[in-house]
């Protein structure tokens, strides 16, 4: 004998199908905006009273943070996403979306699990951490790396579910129980490259209006459509939903995840920002023999490409006397720490109003005595150069003082300002990129090498759970 809750779904699913094929005549806009104007009232309301049934469960359960948590959030339907459920952040808040067809063929229990799904993406900064890895991994991986680290908190997963054991059976891997996002993040791009699944090609494919299967390759391309915020302004929002969710206790892992999240609010040093910028730098590609050609695959003569796990990484040093030495040394022995197991090249740029010299190095002892200047500072002569060159990533150290305007735009790299500790602010008005502060260092006659250089790994998502 079937439930009330079972007969309900079954009715909401039954009318679903027929205003799908309605939705299938219609065009989903360029933004794939809701369909509000096409979704049937009536049907609107049965269903998210359905929903309300699932999070009253979800509140009556012993880890009902999820259940508090889901009241704070918007809700709205979208028959375009390719999962029972998908979350972005709109109108100063998260909003879950349903698609019906996916989400109705679910029991009870799948249905809450599907929620703490999307819930844990955001306790985990995904939405963040997605931005900051796009350039360098495909979406795929990206998909697949996300989705095993929440998946491996949650029970009665529905069974098109991303688990380590479907990974490790689909792509040949051996991968471990909370393990860092990125290390999954790693594998298994390299799984998919091997097997030449995946890569982000040039054809564009047609945005359906209604999706009936679960697709990992865009289960979280409703992402892209999060409300334009910095990261400081969303993690606040994500605190907050999170402190107004704790009405009781709480599993540790979600303590823990709440914990990693307070832990990066604060503004990070410039150092340890560079190391996150390292892991998103958009690695050059090699020619490879294993792999045919994408564009031509029937030419065999042509070789494909292979990432590779090198970029070129420029140091720019105002000159003009606005950086001391001893800042000089300390901050490029850093940047030499951060990235010597990348395998990066380095080219130090000393520039004031133009560029005096520019030599490259491997090391500490490569660093050459500074060119004396006492000229003003142009930042535009740098990125003039950067632009000629192929340059992934610019570090410019300078004390700020220099055009409010560029007269070159910086084209295809990144880049990260660093104000040295006697500098105040930079003065343009569009920096391009991140702008951070040095710290400031004792000044000593004779300086001494740096014993304690940051050279650990940083992740907000090392999942292990507290026992």
């Amino acid at each position: 004998m079937i439930s009330y809750f079972e007969k309900q779904t079954k009715e909401l699913y039954d009318r679903t199908i027929k205003l799908v094929n309605v939705i299938k005549t219609l065009k989903l806009n360029r933004k794939g905006e809701t369909f509000e104007t096409d979704i049937d009232k009536d049907f609107k309301k049965d269903f998210f009273t359905l929903v309300d049934r699932v999070n009253l469960s979800l509140m009556e359960d012993k880890e009902n943070f999820y259940g508090y948590f889901l009241f704070q959030m918007g809700r709205d339907i979208r028959f375009d996403i390719t999962s029972a459920t998908s979350v972005n952040f709109k109108g100063a808040k998260y909003v879950i979306y349903f698609n019906p067809i996916i989400f109705l063929q679910l029991d009870m229990k799948q249905m809450e699990t599907t929620i703490k799904h999307e819930i844990l993406h955001v306790l985990s900064q995904h939405l963040i951490r997605a931005r900051e890895f796009k350039d360098k991994y495909s979406t795929l991986a990206l998909n697949l790396a996300m989705d095993v680290v929440v998946n491996q908190y949650l029970d009665h997963l529905p069974p098109y579910s991303v688990t380590l054991e479907y990974i490790n059976n689909n792509y040949d891997l051996s991968l471990e129980k909370f393990k860092t996002f990125e290390e999954y993040l790693e594998k298994i791009q390299v799984a998919l490259e091997l097997e030449d699944e995946d890569e982000d090609g040039e054809e564009l494919e047609s945005k359906e209006n209604v999706a009936t299967d679960f697709d990992p390759k865009k289960t979280h391309d409703i992402w892209d459509e999060s409300q334009e915020i910095d990261e400081q302004t969303l993690r606040d929002f994500t605190e907050k939903f999170a402190d107004n969710a704790k009405k009781g206790n709480i599993p540790n892992y979600i303590d823990n995840m709440i914990k990693s999240l307070k832990n990066s609010k604060g503004e990070l040093p410039w150092n340890l920002y560079l190391k996150k910028l390292m892991g998103t730098l958009e690695a050059n590609k090699k020619k490879s023999i294993t792999r045919r050609n994408r564009r031509q695959p029937n030419r065999l003569e042509l070789r494909g490409e292979l990432r590779g796990h090198k970029a070129e990484i420029a140091v720019a040093i105002d000159i003009s006397g606005s950086i001391s030495d001893e800042e000089f040394k300390q901050a490029i022995k850093e940047v030499l720490a951060i990235v010597k197991s990348h395998n990066q090249e380095i080219t130090i740029i000393e520039c004031d109003e133009k560029i005096r010299r520019a030599y490259k190095i491997k090391s500490a002892k490569d660093i050459q005595q500074r060119v004396a200047t006492g000229g003003g500072t142009r930042f535009s002569p740098v990125f003039g150069y950067a632009n000629n060159k192929k340059i992934n990533l610019l570090i410019y150290f300078t004390d700020g003082k220099g055009e409010e305007k560029l007269e070159v735009i910086p084209r295809g790299y990144k880049i990260l300002w660093v104000i040295s500790g006697r500098g105040d602010k930079l003065s343009l008005r569009e920096p391009f990129g991140v702008v951070k502060k040095l710290k400031k260092i004792e000044i000593k006659r004779d300086t001494t090498d740096m014993s304690d250089v940051i050279s650990d790994g940083y992740s907000m998502n090392n999942h292990a759970p507290i026992l």
